[in-house]
């Protein structure tokens, strides 16, 4: 039996890496911190290109097929030969296809700029058969995991829908929005956080909820402030919340004690996938029983690892590999 259903968004991503853009700090948008600028109107020659299976639910089931965790992608393909080739690239990782649905329509498709100063990314993408996602009760039923990343379509439906199976079955719930849903409606993003075993955002997506959630000015100092963003979004009822913030690592909490782990010191590729590689990471390493210790490690090394690659699934490691990654990283227990 499958053990995960991994269920969101599928692409075809093609990758363009560039120097010639310009990057500076905005630190007085609060929630885009850095951003990147290129000349109006210019041409700029890239000497290569990249391509590779994108998307959260196909990152996250790939990532949690290595790490010997059974896994099935519950998506929306259009039928045409970008749909072909990403059903056969997750054929080929053995993740189940046969929930995958095919829609006359374009598949996902997104462009990523690679800054390689800082392996920073923007993507541009079209998700026009990720919209027409939705999720039918019975057919998610027997799994004992749900893993809901970067909902498009009906997404509140799509939740609802997962809660309810929940209900049902018992079935643990890990969740990770995308920030298009935390924008059109962060109470419902928080409420189903509430449902969840592992609550997964980077630092950017939980400044947007708390703010949003709390409706108060704050301090730029407090809302910064890792301990009290993962203390806001623990009063959601979430069991385990995470939060990821690029080269700085990331931090859990589950109620009784806050944890850290600095990202691994190596010079980034292609961060694109980082977040994908952290959540099946570490939801690997909860769903086998292991400490929040070991699972935050896990996701470190997975995550550090991918970004060594364009592409999100190139990097994602094996559970031999892992196991040795895991013994560099160092994990600080904050008071």
């Amino acid at each position: 039996m499958f053990q995960v259903i991994c269920i969101g968004s599928t692409s075809k991503d093609i990758f363009f890496p560039t120097k010639e853009g310009v990057v500076f700090d905005t630190p007085e948008d609060i929630t885009a911190q850095k951003k990147i600028t290129f000349e109006l109107g210019a041409k700029y020659h890239i000497e290569d290109r990249f391509e590779s299976v994108g998307g959260c639910a196909v990152n996250v089931a790939c990532g949690l097929q290595r790490l010997n965790i059974s896994s099935s992608c519950y998506t929306v393909l259009g039928n045409d030969a970008d749909g072909e080739w990403i059903e056969n690239e997750l054929k080929k990782e053995k993740v189940e296809t046969n929930l995958i649905k095919k829609e006359n329509c374009l598949s996902g498709l997104s462009a990523i700029v690679i800054d390689k100063n800082s392996g920073e990314r923007i993507i541009f993408s079209n998700q026009e058969a990720n919209e027409r996602l939705n999720v039918t009760i019975a057919e998610i039923l027997s799994f004992p995991w749900i893993a809901v990343s970067d909902p498009s379509g009906d997404w509140r439906d799509i939740l609802k829908k997962v809660a309810e199976t929940s209900a049902q079955t018992d079935a643990k719930i890990s969740f990770t929005p995308r920030g298009k849903n935390i924008i059109e409606d962060a109470t419902a993003v928080y409420a189903f956080a509430g449902k969840t075993e592992l609550f997964f955002v980077n630092k950017d997506e939980a400044i947007e909820i708390v703010n949003r959630i709390n409706r108060e000015t704050m301090e730029a100092d407090k809302i910064n402030d890792e301990k009290f963003l993962l203390t806001e979004l623990k009063k959601s009822g979430a069991k385990i919340v995470i939060i990821t913030d690029g080269n700085r690592g990331a931090w859990v909490y589950d109620g009784l004690e806050f944890l850290h782990a600095d990202a691994m010191k190596i010079e980034a590729v292609d961060s694109t996938g980082a977040g994908d590689a952290f959540f099946s990471g570490f939801s690997a390493g909860h769903i086998k029983g292991e400490s929040l210790e070991e699972s935050l490690k896990m996701g470190i090394a997975n995550s550090s690892n991918v970004i060594l690659y364009y592409g999100g699934k190139q990097g994602l490691l094996n559970s031999d590999a892992i196991e040795k990654k895991i013994k560099e990283i160092k994990i600080k227990k904050l008071n």
